[in-house]
């Protein structure tokens, strides 16, 4: 693991040393520089010679791994790292990325989600447009970008509803964008069918099975002893009760 002058993450060994590119030149020029590669090589350059890519591989840490996570395995590894700067990191690379690949404003929308959910959300919509709207001029009917479509989904059940399984707990903290007022989905966890439905004001979650197993809930990190065929609904500003 290598480190760039500014004490953030490198993106490989070496990345520092590269030349910053003209940005703003760029897509004055052509506007959509999804393919840099293609542009500079048409003028006689390569995109290795910039601090420039197609996706921030080194972001998908921050999707893989929570901010504590992550500073654990850093530090397991030997290196010292302050999660503080994780902020400025996505921002870093954010600038220096062309977003050639769909799967690029994926993982971007995970780890904007924290600091600007209205960007997260852009970015989102810039990933379902690749095939929704055909965004890609036509690459769509040679088939559907499938990985940014099951990451869609992955975003909206996860990501947005902070749904995770850790301890034998099934946690959720939702972090809706403004611009969306509401999910609602059917998982299947221990026995239980769990109605989930997340807006701004509250979180509702209800077991559509009987004869099951107890499970443990946490919510906005308060547990709940959740029984089949019960419901609970939490809210932003007050923790609700479990209900039968």
């Amino acid at each position: 693991m290598t480190f760039l002058d500014n004490g953030l993450i490198s993106q490989f060994e070496g990345f520092g040393a590269l030349t910053e590119l003209d940005w703003a030149d760029y897509r004055s020029r052509y506007g959509d520089i999804g393919r840099l590669d293609l542009i500079l090589e048409a003028e006689g350059d390569s995109p290795i010679h910039y601090k420039a890519s197609k996706q921030a591989d080194i972001l998908m840490l921050l999707y893989v791994f929570t901010a504590e996570e992550l500073t654990e395995l850093i530090t397991r590894l030997g290196y010292e790292f302050d999660p503080s700067v994780i902020p400025e990191m996505i921002d870093y690379y954010l600038e220096r990325t062309t977003h050639g690949s769909t799967l690029s404003r994926i993982s971007h929308t995970w780890v904007l989600l924290r600091g600007n959910r209205s960007q997260s959300w852009a970015m989102l919509r810039d990933a379902l447009a690749a095939d929704l709207s055909d965004a890609r001029s036509g690459s769509t009917r040679e088939g559907i970008h499938l990985g940014a479509m099951a990451g869609a989904i992955d975003i909206l059940e996860r990501c947005y509803t902070g749904l995770d399984f850790r301890d034998d707990i099934l946690w959720l903290h939702p972090q809706l964008p403004l611009e969306l007022r509401e999910l609602a989905f059917t998982i299947y966890y221990r026995g239980h069918r769990l109605r989930i439905q997340c807006t701004h004001a509250a979180v509702t979650v209800t077991s559509e099975t009987k004869d099951v197993p107890p499970i443990t809930l946490s919510i906005h990190d308060t547990s709940y002893t959740f029984a089949a065929g019960s419901s609970v609904t939490v809210e932003s500003e007050q923790l609700g009760r479990p209900n039968s």
